[in-house]
């Protein structure tokens, strides 16, 4: 992936392990400190352990970050963008393999596609989950299925994107009695925020030059 920013992530993230020090938790996009302290409480003490496939397709001569639109009618995130994931299950090998396992569930991508690079610290979310972001590198190509009972629409983001301000929309939220800052990315139709945003920023971060 010859693109500004990419090979300095990519190298920083290679064979890193999985980070779930909760003094490097996330929520949406910050890391929990300061005010954040205060939101700590309305999380579960031990969350439930999910893993979401954050994918860099091997585009050129600009890669494109994978995501999904999730189906309307599910019982949480309904609607909402997303990177494919979910539970790790008992029968997991780790996050990686949760990550490989629900994004073959969910859209049907295949192993042979996906080499796992390393991973981002985990991101809190208010469903109860301790997510951990398995950053992969993807061969294009490959065939999706959906399984629309889950996911109903997958689209390429340009890894450009993450770093055009002119996307990002800044603002403060009341949450639980606490102001905080929170940054949503527009992509065409979509609006990326919670997580998922929150994941975005911290490849964006990593990809810098700091």
């Amino acid at each position: 992936m010859n693109h500004p920013g990419i090979e300095r992530l990519l190298a920083r993230l290679e064979g890193s392990e999985r980070d779930h020090d909760p003094q490097r938790f996330r929520i949406g996009a910050g890391l929990v400190r300061g005010h954040d302290e205060r939101l700590r409480h309305l999380f579960p003490a031990d969350p439930a352990a999910a893993a979401v496939l954050v994918g860099l397709v091997d585009h050129h001569p600009e890669p494109t970050i994978l995501l999904t639109v999730r189906a309307a009618a599910l019982r949480t995130h309904a609607g909402q963008i997303a990177f494919p994931g979910g539970r790790v299950e008992p029968t997991d090998a780790g996050p990686a393999a949760a990550a490989l396992r629900e994004a073959h569930e969910e859209i049907g991508l295949g192993a042979a596609s996906v080499r796992v690079v390393g991973y981002l610290p985990d991101h809190l979310v208010l469903t109860g989950f301790r997510v951990t972001p398995v950053v992969a590198r993807l061969t294009p190509g490959f065939d999706l299925r959906l399984d629309l009972s889950e996911v109903q629409d997958v689209f390429e983001m340009p890894w450009s994107h993450l770093f055009d301000e002119a996307n990002y929309r800044d603002y403060r939220l009341s949450f639980a009695g606490t102001e905080i800052d929170v940054r949503d990315i527009s992509y065409g139709q979509h609006n990326i925020w919670g997580a998922t945003a929150g994941i975005l920023l911290a490849l964006r971060e990593l990809a810098g030059e700091t």
